[in-house]
């Protein structure tokens, strides 16, 4: 059976619910999708300014989680 499929878009705009929910995340925090042929991952960058933001260290921390939770679930599209 397979998993359902999302977007990038779509799970991105997911796992900024989720962190909604569940951090205080600094402004400026940007997520991206790491492909690895099926599999997939979401990544954080931002700059010095906000990656020294108290917050953001637990913020990359819950995305981590997040798109493991995610990645079981969805297929990226493409």
């Amino acid at each position: 059976m397979s998993k359902p499929v999302k977007t990038q878009g779509e799970l991105i705009a997911m796992a900024k619910a989720e962190l909604k929910v569940h951090a205080d995340c600094p402004d400026g925090m940007m997520i991206s999708i790491l492909r690895d042929g099926k599999s997939w991952e979401f990544r954080a960058s931002a700059d010095k300014a906000t990656s020294d933001r108290p917050g953001y260290p637990e913020c990359v921390a819950m995305l981590v989680q997040i798109g493991d939770h995610l990645s079981k679930q969805y297929d990226i599209e493409g």
